[in-house]
């Protein structure tokens, strides 16, 4: 029988090695050789190194969430929608037509499985020139959407839009507001 992995998550290592120090009792080795040890253990070369890791993803992580949109694509990519929302027209510009996508892919209910007509009656809200089939072959090779081999049970693929796609989920968020207040069956948020 395979064992399956457990995480181990400690949110601070000088509580963690402490805790450890005193079950290990009279035994237990100084605090900087343990805390040494716990680092090697979880791969590092020491705890120096591993803090210096911990440093680094930590700026990694700010530098990603300071990433400032592409103005230019975001305008290019809402001219494609509608007042209220819906994407007018097929983009020909292969850049316009993922963000277009991605647009889209915010309004699919997330974490949950819709068949191929679920998916268009969605679409056809969202879109105005009637090709569903496009949309949805399109989200599916940009993986944004998957689905089985049969063609059933479409499913959102989980995953953090870049900045541009952020930009566009925004300002069409507020246009569906706009479409949901002036008739209220077009609630599809």
């Amino acid at each position: 029988m395979t064992k399956s992995p457990v995480p181990l998550r400690a949110d601070d290592m000088t509580v963690f090695t402490r805790a450890l120090a005193r079950q290990l009792g009279e035994k237990s080795p100084s605090h900087l050789s343990l805390m040494n040890m716990i680092a090697r253990a979880a791969g590092f070369q020491n705890v120096q190194h591993m803090r210096s890791a911990s440093a680094a993803e930590k700026r990694l992580v700010r530098q990603k969430d300071n990433t400032f949109a592409d103005a230019r694509s975001v305008e290019r990519t809402l001219h494609h929608f509608d007042e209220f929302g819906r994407l007018r027209q097929w983009p020909s510009k292969r850049s316009v037509q993922t963000l277009a996508l991605w647009a889209l892919w915010a309004t699919l209910p997330a974490s949950q499985i819709l068949s191929e007509k679920a998916v268009n009656d969605h679409f056809s809200d969202e879109h105005l020139f009637e090709d569903a089939a496009t949309l949805r072959r399109t989200m599916i090779s940009c993986g944004l959407l998957t689905r089985k081999r049969d063609g059933t049970d479409y499913r959102r693929i989980e995953q953090k839009p870049p900045a541009e796609a952020k930009a566009v989920i925004r300002a069409l968020s507020e246009r569906r507001r706009a479409r949901a207040h002036s008739d209220p069956a077009a609630r599809h948020e």
